[in-house]
Protein backbone atom coordinates (compact mmCIF):
# COMPACT_ATOMS: atom_id res chain seq x y z
CA UNK A 1 0.00 0.00 0.00
CA UNK A 2 1.29 3.02 -0.87
CA UNK A 3 1.14 6.28 1.42
CA UNK A 4 2.86 8.85 0.12
CA UNK A 5 0.44 11.96 -0.53
CA UNK A 6 0.65 13.12 -3.92
CA UNK A 7 1.20 16.86 -3.23
CA UNK A 8 4.88 17.13 -2.26
CA UNK A 9 6.34 20.41 -0.69
CA UNK A 10 8.98 21.68 -2.81
CA UNK A 11 11.90 22.86 -0.85
CA UNK A 12 13.49 25.79 -3.20
CA UNK A 13 12.98 29.43 -1.40
CA UNK A 14 12.90 32.43 -4.44
CA UNK A 15 14.63 35.73 -3.41
CA UNK A 16 13.44 37.52 -5.85
CA UNK A 17 10.60 39.06 -3.58
CA UNK A 18 13.00 39.68 -0.65
CA UNK A 19 15.61 41.58 -3.28
CA UNK A 20 12.56 43.78 -4.78
CA UNK A 21 12.10 45.21 -0.98
CA UNK A 22 15.52 45.95 0.05
CA UNK A 23 16.04 47.58 -3.67
CA UNK A 24 12.83 49.60 -2.80
CA UNK A 25 14.02 50.67 0.87
CA UNK A 26 17.27 51.29 -1.11
CA UNK A 27 16.04 53.78 -3.28
CA UNK A 28 13.40 55.58 -0.74
CA UNK A 29 16.56 56.29 1.58
CA UNK A 30 18.71 57.28 -1.13
CA UNK A 31 16.21 59.86 -2.13
CA UNK A 32 15.03 61.46 1.08
CA UNK A 33 18.76 61.45 3.20
CA UNK A 34 20.25 64.41 1.17
CA UNK A 35 16.13 66.38 2.46
CA UNK A 36 17.15 65.36 6.07
CA UNK A 37 20.59 67.37 6.01
CA UNK A 38 20.46 71.09 6.48
CA UNK A 39 22.11 73.32 4.26
CA UNK A 40 24.56 75.04 6.25
CA UNK A 41 28.50 75.13 7.01
CA UNK A 42 30.31 72.48 9.04
CA UNK A 43 30.59 74.68 12.48
CA UNK A 44 31.00 72.78 15.93
CA UNK A 45 27.81 74.16 17.77
CA UNK A 46 27.64 74.71 21.96
CA UNK A 47 25.68 71.79 23.43
CA UNK A 48 22.70 72.66 24.95
CA UNK A 49 19.32 70.72 26.34
CA UNK A 50 16.61 71.40 23.77
CA UNK A 51 15.03 71.03 20.76
CA UNK A 52 16.17 72.93 17.32
CA UNK A 53 13.84 73.10 14.24
CA UNK A 54 14.21 71.94 10.82
CA UNK A 55 12.43 74.82 8.96
CA UNK A 56 14.81 77.52 7.54
CA UNK A 57 14.21 80.61 6.56
CA UNK A 58 17.55 82.45 6.63
CA UNK A 59 21.09 81.57 8.61
CA UNK A 60 23.78 83.53 9.83
CA UNK A 61 26.86 81.74 10.58
CA UNK A 62 29.77 82.97 12.84
CA UNK A 63 33.12 81.11 12.57
CA UNK A 64 35.64 80.71 15.29
CA UNK A 65 38.04 83.29 13.80
CA UNK A 66 35.12 85.94 13.32
CA UNK A 67 33.53 85.44 9.77
CA UNK A 68 29.70 86.07 9.26
CA UNK A 69 28.27 83.98 6.17
CA UNK A 70 24.91 84.80 5.17
CA UNK A 71 22.93 81.37 3.87
CA UNK A 72 26.55 80.10 3.18
CA UNK A 73 27.53 83.53 1.55
CA UNK A 74 30.53 85.10 3.07
CA UNK A 75 29.85 88.72 4.40
CA UNK A 76 31.27 91.57 5.71
CA UNK A 77 30.56 92.95 8.88
CA UNK A 78 29.14 96.11 7.52
CA UNK A 79 26.71 94.54 4.55
CA UNK A 80 25.86 91.77 7.39
CA UNK A 81 21.89 93.69 7.70
CA UNK A 82 21.29 94.49 4.28
CA UNK A 83 21.99 90.97 3.55
CA UNK A 84 20.26 89.13 6.04
CA UNK A 85 16.63 91.80 5.03
CA UNK A 86 17.58 91.03 1.29
CA UNK A 87 17.37 87.06 2.63
CA UNK A 88 14.33 87.42 4.81
CA UNK A 89 12.49 89.78 1.98
CA UNK A 90 8.73 89.03 1.49
CA UNK A 91 8.46 86.32 4.10
CA UNK A 92 5.22 86.26 6.75
CA UNK A 93 7.35 85.39 9.77
CA UNK A 94 10.83 86.20 9.02
CA UNK A 95 12.87 83.67 10.83
CA UNK A 96 16.61 84.09 11.38
CA UNK A 97 18.90 80.88 12.36
CA UNK A 98 22.11 81.72 14.30
CA UNK A 99 24.66 79.32 13.64
CA UNK A 100 27.97 80.48 16.15
CA UNK A 101 30.63 78.40 16.81
CA UNK A 102 31.85 76.90 20.39
CA UNK A 103 34.52 79.69 21.10
CA UNK A 104 33.03 83.07 19.63
CA UNK A 105 33.04 85.67 21.68
CA UNK A 106 29.39 86.81 22.99
CA UNK A 107 29.50 90.18 21.24
CA UNK A 108 29.21 89.21 17.80
CA UNK A 109 26.28 87.05 18.66
CA UNK A 110 24.93 90.12 20.44
CA UNK A 111 25.53 92.24 17.12
CA UNK A 112 23.52 89.56 15.04
CA UNK A 113 20.74 89.37 17.86
CA UNK A 114 20.71 93.36 17.82
CA UNK A 115 20.41 93.21 14.19
CA UNK A 116 17.46 90.97 14.42
CA UNK A 117 16.15 92.67 17.25
CA UNK A 118 15.73 96.45 15.37
CA UNK A 119 14.18 94.53 12.46
CA UNK A 120 12.03 92.79 14.45
CA UNK A 121 13.13 89.46 13.06
CA UNK A 122 12.44 86.02 15.02
CA UNK A 123 15.79 84.43 15.75
CA UNK A 124 16.51 81.14 16.76
CA UNK A 125 19.75 80.32 18.21
CA UNK A 126 21.35 76.72 16.73
CA UNK A 127 23.17 74.26 19.55
CA UNK A 128 23.69 70.95 18.85
CA UNK A 129 22.31 68.16 21.10
CA UNK A 130 24.11 66.58 24.24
Amino acid sequence: MNLRGRNKVSPDFSMSSMTDIVFLLLVFFLLTSPAITPDALDLILPKANGKSTNVQKASVSITADGAYYVNKERVSENGLESQIKAALAGQEEPTLILRAEEGVPIEDAVFVMDIANKNRFKLVLAVRPN
